[in-house]
């Protein structure tokens, strides 16, 4: 070891102080043991790790994991808990293989991902239940694959597909319950990951990413790889082609030759509208104007660099209101609406009845204007409350996909 000092805090490399740390901490917690999913030492080093061996912080991890764990019945949900058919058949993603050490691989195939269709019919709740199924799946995988291969294997490799990555995923709230559900993978399933591989990311991905880093530890930051146009390759040095489903580069077929191996990789699509269960999901809004009778309202948002992406949403009181974005060259200046180069047409939105949202990638940098128009009403004032953000690529370096030969980009 480089420093001498350094022991990675697994089951045989454990310092003297690292040891000592893991007995007290199986005597502070045996009062919860026997509800955990496993009382060995590899399962409770995860949570050490996880908190840097300090025994406060682990125990507390530890103890809100367990009253996670009846909350959320995980220890039946696997066989107990049926998904509404809306998520079974249109959620996407699945287990697949084995990666070359033996760890179970999950893929996550996000193009055919409809976000809105599944939030509009399915709850909240249905969908961490969903993660969590699929999280105690994994881990019982693990656990059968420790004993077939006679070592411990404790954590999976992911795939992720992003193929198809568009505005339409940047949805606010899709954002937002996506965030809930890393924030719970971090919580309740430490050092389950061993890596996670984004294959075929967009010119996109840097700005979806930037959406959702927060949710993630550090550590797992560090277990991203962005693979490049040589991807196919790469996956080959960690997943022999005989576990790769063939869509990937591999030889693993369903057994009717189907190369994107469908029966155990979902392959999602667009939810019917009859499977809705609401109209819209209710958000919070950031600022409320009022637009006098016959007259417009304009904001200004400075875009410097191409590639940022603009995000709002609105609703109105009491009757519709229209609604459009332009380009202008600069700030300050108050330009009219037919002097500027429209960007997303002025339309009328029955804004009072559902509210609307959108995104746009700015192509070119400049003053997006996003104008709220009243000029047609002659009697009638709207009171509109908004919400725009401006989502700019994420800035860490070793975001551009790599090609070099060695191990690929991390985060």
């Amino acid at each position: 070891k480089a420093d001498g000092s350094k022991m990675s805090g697994r089951v045989g490399d454990l310092s003297p102080k690292q040891a000592e740390a893991l007995a007290q901490f199986r005597e502070k917690i045996q009062d919860v043991l026997p509800q955990c999913p496993s009382q060995s030492d590899h399962f409770l080093l995860r949570w050490l790790r996880a908190r840097n061996f300090n025994l406060q912080k682990s125990e507390a991890m530890l103890r809100k994991h367990v009253e996670f764990r009846k909350h959320m019945k995980a220890d039946t949900i696997a066989t107990d808990w049926k998904p509404p058919e809306v998520l079974e058949k249109f959620f996407t993603g699945g287990m697949c293989g084995y990666d070359r050490e033996g760890s179970p691989v999950w893929y996550d195939v996000i193009g055919p991902v409809d976000p809105k269709g599944l939030l509009l019919s399915a709850s909240k709740q249905d969908f961490m239940k969903c993660k969590v199924r699929d999280c105690e799946m994994l881990q019982k995988e693990c656990v059968m694959q420790s004993s077939r291969l006679g070592k411990n294997v404790e954590a999976i490799t992911m795939i992720y597909d992003c193929e198809g990555l568009g505005l339409k995923h940047l949805w606010k709230p899709a954002i937002e319950l996506y965030g809930e559900v890393l924030t719970m993978f971090e919580d309740n399933y430490p050092e389950g990951l061993k890596r996670l591989i984004v294959i075929k990311a967009p010119k996109l991905f840097p700005v979806a990413y930037n959406l959702v880093k927060h949710f993630l530890s550090e550590d797992t930051r560090r277990k991203i790889m962005v693979l490049g146009a040589n991807w196919q390759e790469m996956l080959q040095e960690y997943i022999a082609p005989e576990e790769l489903p063939a869509v990937y580069g591999g030889k693993l077929t369903d057994p009717d030759g189907d190369p994107r191996c469908r029966t155990r990789i979902k392959q999602g699509g667009q939810v019917p509208k009859s499977y809705y269960a609401r109209e819209f999901i209710k958000v919070q809004y950031d600022q409320c104007i009022s637009i006098g009778r016959g007259s417009s309202h304009q904001l200004d948002y400075e875009i410097l660099a191409p590639g940022c992406v603009l995000r709002w949403q609105f609703c109105s009181e009491g009757a519709d209101v229209g609604f459009g974005v332009f380009l202008k060259k600069k700030m300050g200046e108050w330009v009219k609406a037919g002097q500027m180069q429209e960007i997303v047409p002025t339309e009328r939105y029955n804004a009072h009845l559902v509210p609307e949202d959108g995104t746009i990638t700015c192509t070119e940098p400049g003053v997006y204007v996003l104008r709220f128009d009243n000029t047609y009403s002659i009697f009638q004032s709207k009171k509109v409350s908004f919400s725009v953000e401006v989502l700019l690529p994420s800035s860490d370096s070793q975001l551009e996909p790599g090609t070099s030969k060695e191990v690929s980009t991390s985060l």
